[in-house]
Order: C-alpha cells, then structure tokens, then sequence
C-alpha cells in the first residue's frame, strides 16, 4: 500500500480527533498535505504528529475510543499505534498558546493521554482546513510551522529531519507568508532569533536525503530570507 494511501487512511481512523476545534496536524506530513492533491511524495516520517491545545485535552481524550484500528502504545501512551498496516502511527503533542517563552516544555500527566507539552507548538497560526479526498484536514500557517521548524533543538538524523522538513515548507511560502514569518520571528525572544538564524545557515549547506525535501532548490530563497532577518535585526537596535 502507497504512502499517500496510509496518511489518507490514518487521518479517516483520526476524523473524530481532528473535528476537536483548535487541533491541527503538524510536524513533517504538512507539506505533503498541502501539495496539490496532497501527494504525499516526500516520506520523511512514518506518523503523523497531532498537536493538542492543552485546553482541548479533556475533549480530544473523550473521543479516543472512537478511534478506529489504532491503539494505544503500552511504551508510550501518547502515542497510538495501527493495528493493520494499512495505517501508520499517530503521535499525541501538546501545544499551550499561552506559552510566553518557547523554549518552555512540560509534561501533563494525564491517565489517558499523557502530554510533553512542547513551547515551540506554541507559535503555530491555524490556517483552516485543508481538502484531501473526502477530509477538511486542520494545519497550521506555512510560515508558523517553518519557523517552528526552525527552531529545532534537536541533533543527528531528527534534526536534520526538521530542517529539511523546513526547507519543503519554505517552498511553499509566498510574500504574505514571509510577512507573517518576519512578524512571529520578532516576537521571539534574541536566543531563540539567533537560533533560528543559525538553522537557516546550517540548512543552506545541507545536502539532499532520499525521501525528504532537497534544499538546493531553495539555497537562494535561505539567503534572501536570512539577510531578511538580518536587516530585521539592524532595525530593531
């Protein structure tokens, strides 16, 4: 069975979850959502990240049993797991807009869906819903989720998996979505600018990986958005 088959098939099993208002898809299958007819062509992971707000948990953990041919991990009771392999795995985040500083993380200990509540989520934008087939799939802004990506803290094969992640979404962004990533950039604490800067950097000399976004056709659109964020912060001393 095709990727695109699986994505599409995991997000039916998850309709009751994604219909909870506030709830949004995120992490790496974005861009293949938002592809035309969700093509689903960069297999850069095989889940799909669900980010909860934190005040739409007791709603989201109501509907869990209307799950169907998933189940929850005995490892990891955030994460669900398919019972065929016509599905993939869906991952449980939560996400908490009240958040001032994003690099604040905690945990809810909830019994039935425990949470590692991740800052940065914080910074998403809902876009509305996304067509695919017979769905209204709930995402974030473009520019959101790329400057949530390039964010990333993390190392080795995971990080350079948000960074090109970062590089597909990138592509897609368009003047108003540059705008508005300037715009959630300044609100950014200087640590976390100068990080997100960084990244940029890293991202414009990485080499392609099979299955994940190739940033060499975006090298010039990193360095035009870089001196961007330069200039940004000429301005702003």
């Amino acid at each position: 069975m095709e990727f695109r088959s699986k994505l599409i098939a995991t997000l039916r099993a998850i309709r009751p979850v994604l219909d909870v208002p506030g709830v949004l898809v995120v992490g790496s299958e974005v861009p293949n959502l938002v592809q035309p007819e969700a093509a689903s062509t960069l297999v850069v992971s095989q889940d799909v990240d669900i980010a909860v707000p934190v005040e739409s948990l007791a709603e989201v953990r109501d509907r869990l049993g209307s799950l169907s041919g998933l189940r929850r991990s005995n490892e990891e009771p955030s994460v669900w797991v398919p019972e065929s392999p016509d599905l993939i795995e869906v991952n449980f985040v939560g996400m908490d807009r009240s958040i001032r500083d994003p690099s604040e993380t905690y945990a809810i200990e909830d019994p039935d869906l425990p949470l590692l509540v991740f800052g940065p989520l914080g910074i998403l934008v809902p876009a509305g819903r996304v067509p695919v087939e017979d769905l209204e799939v709930p995402v974030p802004s473009t520019a959101s989720l790329l400057l949530e990506k390039l964010l990333t803290d993390r190392s080795a094969q995971k990080g350079a998996r948000d960074l090109l992640v970062a590089a597909g979404l990138l592509s897609l962004l368009d003047h108003d979505g540059e705008q508005e990533f300037v715009r959630l950039y300044r609100t950014l604490p200087d640590e976390m600018r100068h990080d997100v800067r960084s990244n940029i950097t890293v991202l414009s000399l990485m080499e392609s990986l099979p299955g994940m976004p190739d940033p060499k056709p975006v090298r010039d659109r990193l360095a035009a958005l870089l001196r961007l964020l330069e200039c940004t912060e000429a301005s702003s001393q």
